[in-house]
């Protein structure tokens, strides 16, 4: 089963349900995929709707942040109930050592020798890791792993 169909699947069951969350936070969702589809005129699959839902996950932890500078508690609930729903559609997260481990093998394939090679290291590693590490979080280990000691 396709991301997008658990998507519509738990729309249903949300509707039925009457979970509020879940089914504002599952449209948007599918709102978005739909977005990107429409502007693209093609059909995403798993791995784009994947990082869709990694760029949203971004989104709801950047605005916590953000609230919590604002001291809006009310709006970091609802913002850790979304990241609870959209995660549900995601595979589990990768280990911080795991992810060690996949990066010291990128640099070692592509033989980069410093923060210069990192284009190199992260189009070895990206395919990799897709969908089960923010980028961010990527980047971050392989750009540790190549400065210089």
């Amino acid at each position: 089963m396709t991301i997008k169909t658990q998507l519509n699947e738990s729309m249903k069951d949300a509707m039925k349900s009457g979970d509020e969350v879940r089914k504002r936070t599952v449209r948007m969702a599918l709102a978005a995929v739909k977005q990107v589809e429409v502007d693209k005129r093609v059909e995403l699959d798993d791995a784009a709707v994947m990082n869709l839902l990694q760029k949203e996950l971004k989104n709801r932890r950047e605005s916590i942040e953000e609230a919590k500078k604002a001291n809006r508690s009310d709006l970091i609930e609802a913002n850790e109930a979304e990241i609870k729903v959209l995660e549900v559609f995601l595979p589990k997260a990768m280990p911080a050592e795991e992810l060690r481990a996949l990066a010291q093998a990128a640099i070692a394939e592509a033989g980069a020798a410093g923060p210069g090679d990192m284009g190199r290291v992260m189009k070895i590693i990206m395919p990799k890791v897709a969908g089960r590490a923010p980028n961010d979080m990527v980047s971050a280990a392989v750009k540790e792993m190549l400065q210089p000691k």
